[in-house]
């Protein structure tokens, strides 16, 4: 079980360094219009990709069997 949750964090940080890499400039400009975004869209943005992602975890959990 340790092994695929260190995979998934190795995972999860391979991509995020790719773009990173490539869209370093993107990156400035996307943050320049995520600031003037009301914080409570933000929040509520987050709040679904957390449920999106819990959800993901649940059903892969549920019906892939690991070995």
């Amino acid at each position: 079980m340790l092994k695929f949750i260190l995979f998934g964090i190795g995972f999860v940080f391979l991509f995020e360094g790719l773009i990173l890499l490539f869209f370093s400039n993107k990156i400035k400009k996307i943050l320049e219009i995520i600031s003037s975004f009301n914080t409570d869209k933000i929040k509520s943005f987050s709040t679904l990709l957390i449920l999106l992602g819990i959800g993901l975890i649940y059903f892969t959990f549920r019906y892939y069997e690991f070995k």
